[in-house]
């Protein structure tokens, strides 16, 4: 009997060592799967301060650091990086503020309020996610043509402005709302504006901030679509112009790389900031889905 004791925590002695191994080495195995997608990046930084004549060479680390490469992106002859960059981060920018507001509004109204035909309405609004965007590509730019918008900046603010995903997202997040919190604020006289604005739309702020990611490094990297729209060299976005580092005066692959180091910048700030809100938006909405 009194050897029983003993051989349990035997056995829980030797489940925690496997236990402790075990994590240990899916830790290892993470760690170097982490680094391994790391390493083009690393590779695309180094190659940056690089000579044309050292790309072709194996070493990754160049022979003399070229800071100089980095500044010369910006006054290439021929290359408008920093318009191209600031087009770049506006257009990001306006769209993904559109998109919440829109997006939000539209899924409190299907969400919390009660008309005639909204399930009916909303099905018809959700399949439009099933048709491919090559398909609405003509309607729209001659919706655009119409409009007199073609080489602007509206031309690709307007159409990116309304996501059906987006309203599906935020119409998840509000549906796991408590309806008393309507009843409550109904009874405190508030307006269906209040109950949006001030209830309903501050406890969706984890799947706003989801969509919000989402839509700004989709529309920052967005290469297609502008590519039809402008025409205008000053009002290119970065995906566009980047290819003008191949083109102007031969291949620059060093400045390229460069340029590109610092156009992913922006992505990798946003997610480094907002990475907790953005798990925690997945998390909520896959719950409460």
């Amino acid at each position: 009997m009194t050897d029983a004791p003993i051989m349990i925590e035997n056995r829980t002695q030797r489940f925690m060592r496997r236990k402790l191994v075990s994590t240990g080495i899916l830790h290892i195995v993470l760690v170097l799967f982490s680094l391994s997608l790391c390493l083009p990046f690393v590779w695309m930084a180094l190659t940056g301060f690089k000579t044309l004549e050292e790309i072709g060479l194996d070493s990754w680390i160049p022979a003399e650091f070229h800071w100089s490469n980095y500044g010369d992106v910006f006054h290439t002859a021929g290359i408008q990086f920093g318009r191209w960059y600031w087009n770049s981060l506006f257009i990001a920018a306006a769209v993904t503020f559109l998109q919440v507001l829109t997006s939000s509004l539209a899924a409190f109204s299907f969400a919390r309020l009660k008309w005639p035909g909204r399930d009916k309405v909303f099905l018809l609004y959700l399949g439009t996610m099933m048709l491919p965007w090559v398909v609405m590509m003509v309607p729209n730019y001659q919706l655009m043509i119409k409009l007199g918008i073609v080489d602007s900046y509206w031309g690709l603010i307007i159409p990116a402005s309304f996501s059906a995903f987006g309203t599906f997202l935020l119409r998840q997040f509000m549906l796991g709302i408590p309806a008393s919190l309507d009843e409550a604020a109904e009874i405190d006289g508030a307006s269906k504006w209040q109950l949006c604005w001030d209830v309903i739309l501050p406890l969706a702020r984890p799947g706003m901030i989801t969509l919000a990611i989402f839509t700004f490094i989709g529309n920052y990297q967005s290469f297609f679509w502008p590519l039809v729209m402008m025409k205008s060299v000053h009002r290119y976005t970065l995906p566009i112009g980047l290819m003008f580092f191949d083109s102007t005066q031969g291949q620059q692959t060093n400045l390229l790389m460069a340029a590109i180091t610092m156009s992913v910048v922006p992505m990798i700030v946003i997610f480094v900031l907002l990475q907790r809100r953005l798990v925690q938006g997945i998390q909520l909405g896959a719950v409460k889905g």
